[in-house]
């Protein structure tokens, strides 16, 4: 689960970053969200979404839950057991992926809302000066109303105002995603070092297990031996 957790961040970094630069995968990551966006594709993504969010809910409690029961250990004098660290730690990594793939998800899904307004404001700009354009090569502004004048000119400082802002908060949004990207991978080396460590702990518990069936086999030897 750990290995798919880490493609699907990959994943989706490759999708921010396909929005941080001006590229033509840019166009396509853009068409494809708006066709996944249509129809079912909505109700899929809340589906798988909710389903990460009852997974990330199940591992912090039983975080929660090795984490009460170490204090009760501690307080009785007796030291972590290996399996629950083993355990604990394991479920702090499929955490952080998770959290880090929701998280990520949701800058995609902002970038891509603030594209498409951005685009169309754009489109609405370029209609609007076009018509102003047409307008004034024909002449009609020297025979135009005063009033139609004011309202028009009025509208492209309202949609160029609109277009400032727009593009204010995308450069926003551009820097949240790449901290949130630095963050990713901030958290990605942390986690191939919670991989090492629960290695370690494994094989530390495994050696243990083989220790102790050693003991046990040489209790039960000398056992027989008093027997006889």
């Amino acid at each position: 689960m750990i290995q798919l957790l880490f493609t699907v961040i990959m994943v989706e970094m490759g999708l921010t970053l396909s929005f941080v630069f001006k590229t033509p995968l840019r166009k396509l990551v853009i068409m494809g969200l708006d066709r996944a966006k249509r129809g079912r594709g909505p109700v899929v993504v809340k589906t798988v979404a909710g389903t990460i969010v009852i997974v990330l809910c199940s591992s912090l409690y039983n975080m929660a839950r090795i984490r009460s029961r170490w204090i009760a250990e501690d307080g009785s004098g007796v030291g972590p057991n290996p399996t629950d660290q083993i355990l604990f730690a394991g479920h702090m990594i499929e955490s952080t992926l998770m959290g880090a793939i929701l998280f990520l998800a949701l800058m995609i899904d902002r970038l891509h809302h603030y594209m498409r307004e951005l685009r169309l404001r754009r489109k609405s700009m370029e209609a609007a000066n076009r018509h102003t354009q047409i307008r004034g090569d024909s002449g009609e502004w020297k025979n135009g109303s005063p009033d139609e004048l004011k309202c028009l000119e009025e509208e492209t400082k309202a949609l160029r105002l609109k277009l400032n802002q727009l593009e204010s908060e995308l450069d926003t949004k551009k820097k949240d995603l790449r901290d949130a990207e630095a963050n990713a991978m901030s958290l990605s080396k942390q986690s191939e070092g919670f991989l090492l460590e629960y290695d370690r702990l494994h094989e530390e518990n495994r050696n243990l297990r083989t220790q102790l069936q050693s003991l046990d086999s040489k209790f039960t030897h000398s056992g027989s031996k008093k027997n006889i």
